[in-house]
């Protein structure tokens, strides 16, 4: 048998674009066009409401969903991907502009730009899978908590007596002024959630925030109610992005330093993990360095007309997926709406109510929280991966992103070299000689003819898990044999990786056999439920077992096929 090749090809450094218009087709052009509409319909406001979560002035937001969506879309490493501003800036943004004003925060944002477009020619994309997944969902759940604890004011309408910056010290403001609640401005809460809620159930196509927004406006504009609009706040600028070039200081620069560092670690997470799951939907492959240094562009452009930092997102990605888009005419459609709009329509954004805007953050902290990931870890992790977990939520919401994820990776690599060394034993061989001396060699094993066997060597753990994925290559077998003799250790991703390649299995009608199982990796599996979900007359604990199981199912297979 002949092991098979598994090292990746060298990426190319070509955007997408280029890539995808030679076969380009009127009829593509039509769903691209559509698909681009709809996406920016569900951006105008989610681009407004999130410039405000961010400190910044509403039309900021749409700057940047003009400038970085167009440069994403032109340059960048996936099909479908659309840039914009997210969730996960907002706190970091407010931040800054609070410490170090608009010229702090297109300073930091231009530097961040610089960092991530040498990360892409450098060939750093790959590296995202050294981030472990429970410090990704840690630290996105524990964005997800700052943003809703931002907005409870303006949902509830609280006057506040100052103005913190602090989570904590927001929570504490919120116990203070909560006298000040105007039930007017939860009624408008409440019936803006009530929408964002139960329209999608009804009629998906037209976006839920759209109606929410054009609803709650017009009730409160047409009732005289007590209850804030950005107009009350906020001065708002219907004009096109111009360019701005703020004062840079080596002063400015050294301090910002930091800001940046946060800035372009969080975007390139974001942004390709956003490219893995649109490659999902559509079975594509992005080019995650390409997409680093769209990215890194995307956001020197994004703050030197006026926006703030931009990264790709997840789920404006999925609905330009889920509506037809599949090149990234979609992404520059979507673009050219919004500038539209911006010039056209945004005097009217400025009706748009403070509670409606607070209900449509709570839903964007929700969808992003990714609660029923946080519930499998928990379920099914080792508790030093939901220590892990649980640190990075606490210190995000407590501290910042970047004490999170420091604390959280530094305590990852001690566990996980803890975990290594807790495993990890030597063998002393005698007289061995030239020949092979492993009786259990596969090669000395007879194969039965539609059973293919492969065997792990090592730990498997987030970092190693994106190895394991091209098992099934060739699905004309009728089984699948792991050998995981030499597999000392798994975590989470690890046996997530194993449920994905058991799923497909399963898809392809090819039954899955487990051969040696060590004492931990059986423990985390059968925790996840996936010895349940294989059988347990399909774990055997020799390779011999293992290959005699195989030849009954076929012997099976075969009787039925004869019966029919």
């Amino acid at each position: 048998m002949k092991k098979k090749d598994t090292k990746p090809t060298e990426e190319k450094l070509k955007p997408k674009l280029f890539s995808v218009m030679k076969n380009y087709s009127g009829k593509q052009f039509t769903k691209d066009l559509t698909a681009g509409v709809i996406v920016a319909i569900i951006a105008l406001p989610l681009s407004i409401a999130l410039a405000l979560a961010s400190g910044v002035n509403p039309e900021q937001g749409l700057y940047t969903a003009i400038v970085a969506g167009f440069i994403v879309a032109l340059f960048g490493g996936s099909r479908v991907q659309i840039a914009g501003p997210t969730a996960a800036f907002a706190t970091i943004v407010a931040g800054i502009v609070v410490r170090h004003g608009m010229d702090g925060l297109i300073i930091a944002t231009v530097m961040a730009g610089i960092i991530m477009v040498v990360m892409g020619l450098c060939r750093f994309g790959s590296l995202i899978k050294y981030i472990p997944g429970t410090i990704t969902a840690g630290f996105t759940f524990g964005i997800a908590v700052t943003i809703v604890i931002g907005q409870i004011k303006d949902f509830l309408g609280i006057q506040f007596q100052n103005s913190p910056i602090e989570t904590v010290d927001k929570i504490t403001e919120i116990g203070r002024c909560i006298g000040t609640f105007n039930w007017q401005a939860l009624v408008i809460g409440l019936l803006s959630l009530a929408i964002l809620i139960f329209w999608p159930k009804k009629l998906e196509k037209i976006p839920a925030s759209l109606i929410a927004v054009i609803v709650c406006s017009a009730i409160v504009a047409l009732t005289n109610m007590d209850v804030n609009t950005i107009d009350d706040l906020y001065t708002i600028s219907q004009a096109p992005p111009t360019l701005t070039i703020p004062e840079v200081t080596f002063d400015k620069i050294k301090t910002l330093v930091p800001d940046a560092f946060t800035i372009a670690v969080l975007a390139a997470v974001e942004s390709l993990l956003s490219c893995v799951v649109s490659d999902g939907m559509i079975g594509s492959k992005h080019r995650p360095n390409m997409e680093l240094i769209a990215q890194g562009a995307a956001n020197i452009g994004s703050a030197l007309f006026g926006g703030i930092p931009a990264t790709g997102a997840i789920a404006r990605t999925a609905a330009n997926v889920k509506n037809g888009g599949r090149t990234p005419i979609a992404g520059i459609v979507h673009s050219i709406v919004l500038l539209i709009i911006l010039v056209v329509l945004m005097p009217y954004a400025s009706m748009i109510p403070m509670p409606t805007i607070a209900a449509i953050l709570f839903m964007v902290a929700y969808n992003m929280c990714g609660w029923k990931n946080i519930r499998n870890i928990i379920k099914t992790a080792p508790k030093s991966d939901i220590f892990v977990l649980v640190v990075t939520i606490v210190f995000t919401v407590i501290f910042d992103l970047v004490v999170a994820i420091g604390v959280g990776m530094v305590l990852a690599a001690i566990l996980f070299m803890k975990r290594m060394a807790d495993v990890t034993e030597a063998h002393a061989w005698i007289d061995v000689d030239d020949e092979d001396t492993d009786v259990d060699n596969i090669l000395r094993k007879k194969i039965p003819e539609r059973t293919r066997v492969y065997e792990i060597n090592g730990p498997m753990f987030f970092a190693a898990s994106e190895r394991y994925k091209y098992m099934l290559d060739d699905n004309d077998i009728d089984v699948l044999i792991i050998r995981m003799r030499n597999v000392p250790a798994i975590d989470s991703a690890g046996v997530e990786a194993l449920s994905q390649i058991v799923k497909r299995c399963e898809k392809e009608g090819v039954n899955t056999v487990f051969s040696h199982v060590n004492e931990q990796p059986m423990r985390a599996m059968t925790k996840a439920g996936l010895c349940d979900k294989v059988g347990q007359e399909n774990f055997c604990s020799h390779i011999d077992t293992a290959l005699a199981r195989a030849e009954e199912i076929e012997n099976e297979r075969r009787a039925a096929l004869a019966h029919n």
